[in-house]
């Protein structure tokens, strides 16, 4: 299943790659200079690592993606596994895209960091529908290319990317709490409320990261840098909560 889900991850992300690429995404709002993070460059650092802090903290996605792709959950079938695998090959690849766009500040890496967020997102109602009804091959792809189309927003409006993303993450949270409602415990409620923290320290930091760059204390470490840790335990935090689901043997097969 370990091959299964990196082919299913690899396909749409080289055809987002592509149409990324292709002059479709030119007019689309995206930060293309380093006046946008609060973080100041190091001229006598290589692009690579032009933000220091900014850049390095990407490779704990790798970590954490990493970690869970070859964390054992014993799980009861194979499909259990896929789903835990296809969330991390997302998180290991996300990391260095982001890290190319804050590298190189070119349109096509800042079009994919803002479009891979929408079908990271969206596969936590995916698996939640698989653990709470079983396994729908159409329902997983149904739901991931509507995520994927729905970034197609950002080409009619400047908002639109921030629409998408907005109705991406209240479909997670609202899953997550539908699904613990019904077949939670104590365990998965602490992970599911420790993400839907992650994710709102995620948002406001990042949002925020100029601003709090006038306190000593976020000028180095900044906002923005903190919102990538936010959004690697957010990752982590969605792990545990589902695997933990998983657990329980909850879906009807």
């Amino acid at each position: 299943m370990v091959y299964a889900a990196f082919i299913h991850v690899l396909i749409p992300f080289c055809l987002c790659v592509i149409l990324a690429n292709s002059g479709l995404f030119d007019h689309v709002v995206v930060d293309l200079t380093y006046d946008h993070y609060a973080e100041k460059t190091v001229q006598w650092l290589p692009a690579f690592l032009a933000m220091p802090f900014n850049c390095l903290v990407n490779v704990g996605y790798v970590v954490m993606g990493t970690f869970w792709l070859f964390k054992p959950i014993g799980p009861r079938d194979s499909r259990e596994r896929y789903f835990k695998d296809v969330f991390a090959f997302m998180a290991i690849l996300y990391g260095p895209i982001q890290w190319i766009r804050l590298s190189s500040l070119s349109r096509a890496p800042a079009v994919l960091d803002q479009w891979f967020t929408l079908p990271i997102f969206a596969w936590v109602p995916v698996w939640c529908h698989f653990t709470e009804h079983g396994w729908s091959p159409w329902h997983v792809l149904t739901t991931e290319t509507v995520s994927i189309l729905s970034y197609a927003l950002a080409l009619f409006h400047e908002l639109g990317f921030d629409a998408a993303l907005a109705c991406h993450v209240a479909g997670a949270v609202f899953t997550g709490v539908k699904i613990q409602r019904s077949h939670g415990d104590a365990t998965t409620l602490r992970h599911l409320l420790l993400a839907v923290l992650s994710c709102s320290g995620f948002v406001v930091l990042k949002l925020l990261d100029l601003t709090l760059a006038q306190n000593w204390l976020f000028q180095n470490l900044t906002g923005h840098f903190w919102s990538k840790i936010c959004d690697i335990l957010q990752f982590h935090f969605s792990f545990c909560f589902l695997t933990d689901l998983n657990a329980k043997g909850t879906k009807k097969l």
